[in-house]
């Protein structure tokens, strides 16, 4: 009999977190919630906790704290708030695997904080590796922690890679193209954030939903496999696959291919990486050869989404350059999302953060939190004056 695998979900109200504890609901046997997380979400985090009975209950936003000890004072739990909460929580002796599905910058201290305790890593959030991942997958080499990924695409070439001894000659990550797959410049400078919120294949957050439609989160993605998979920038890839079928491929030095497939669906990479060495059974909808009679792939058009081609400069440049891109990204994700600023201009704010602000070849940890804060205070002001 397996032996039950103890769970704390970091972002535990977002769309990982809520699909994840859909599938931890599935199989209460295997799986047991020790901490839940979230930013602001309070409602939703008092529901999950009198769902789910973890010992210990987070809220980011200490104003909130009231209201969530007010609601859970008569369960048997601990409730927390603030950064240093998150830090904290992550390195009891109990949990086995730490869910990281912050969104954004935020996810880096505790990810840190959970490697050094010596927690497997079920690692959503892929600014952590974007950010540092030197540095991260360096400590996590030294803590002897397994960084899982749950994207799609990484988990794709993880799975792919399962009893492979050879080394790999290169990967390609699949895109969908987003909801503006084929449109020109003149159709991109009118787009709303309604629009660009309705993404084809599926189902996600708002900020990663907006990366979709850009192309950043395609960006983003090479920059975390580039250090997950420790390959060279000419090793990756990315290729459009409208289906979001074929979720990533992996080609080896006897030209042989492997790629992942299935439905898209966000749970069975959650559910691999929770349960990982083991597949386990699942409900999940079956692909259907016949109802995908084509499958089809396009050049990424890097000249129209920019965000792309300066996501792999940012990764030939190395240092804190990634770490710039993320915030600058952060910053005009937010502020398209309150009409503050147009779909390409979020390109144009990036692209100027990268040549203005200082370039660290061999940065720190403090390096990396003073670039961030330093590259949201310009673009803000960047954002301000268009």
């Amino acid at each position: 009999m397996q032996q039950i695998k103890h769970i704390a979900i970091l972002g535990s109200t977002g769309s990982i977190g809520t699909q994840a504890l859909e599938v931890i609901k599935t199989h209460p046997q295997l799986f047991k919630v020790k901490v839940l997380t979230a930013q602001s979400n309070v409602e939703l985090l008092i529901q999950q906790a009198l769902a789910f009975q973890p010992e210990q209950v987070v809220i980011g936003d200490e104003t909130l704290f009231p209201q969530l000890k007010e609601a859970l004072k008569h369960e048997n739990m601990e409730v927390m708030a603030g950064a240093d909460a998150l830090c904290e929580v992550v390195t009891s002796s109990e949990i086995d695997v730490v869910l990281t599905a912050l969104v954004g910058f935020a996810g880096l201290k505790p990810t840190i904080a959970a490697i050094k305790a010596g927690k497997d890593l079920a690692l959503a959030n892929k600014e952590t590796l974007v950010v540092a991942g030197e540095l991260v997958t360096e400590l996590a080499k030294a803590h002897h922690v397994k960084i899982l990924p749950v994207d799609s695409e990484h988990s794709a070439i993880f799975q792919c890679l399962v009893g492979e001894i050879a080394p790999i000659e290169k990967i390609y990550l699949t895109a969908s193209g987003g909801p503006f797959r084929g449109k020109d410049i003149a159709f991109l400078s009118e787009v709303t954030h309604h629009q660009a919120l309705k993404h084809p294949n599926w189902v996600m957050g708002a900020k990663i939903t907006i990366d979709s439609a850009s192309l950043m989160n395609k960006g983003l993605e090479v920059i975390e496999a580039k250090w997950l998979f420790n390959l060279n920038v000419d090793q990756i890839d990315v290729i459009v696959h409208p289906q979001s079928i074929i979720h990533s491929i992996v080609q080896f030095r006897d030209g042989s291919m492997k790629a992942q497939m299935g439905l898209p669906d966000m749970k069975l990479p959650i559910q691999y990486a929770l349960s990982y060495p083991d597949r386990i059974e699942n409900n999940f909808k079956r692909f259907n050869f016949l109802d995908y009679p084509s499958l089809t792939f396009e050049q990424a058009d890097t000249q129209t989404f920019r965000n792309l081609a300066l996501a792999f400069e940012a990764l030939n440049k190395g240092g804190n350059m990634p770490c710039i891109i993320n915030a600058a990204n952060e910053v005009v994700v937010a502020e398209f999302l309150k009409e503050r600023i147009g779909f390409l201009q979020m390109s144009e704010v990036i692209e100027t953060c990268m040549t203005k602000l200082d370039f660290i070849s061999h940065p720190g940890l403090d390096d990396y939190f003073e670039s961030d804060r330093q590259t949201r205070i310009f673009a803000q002001e960047l954002v301000t004056s268009i």
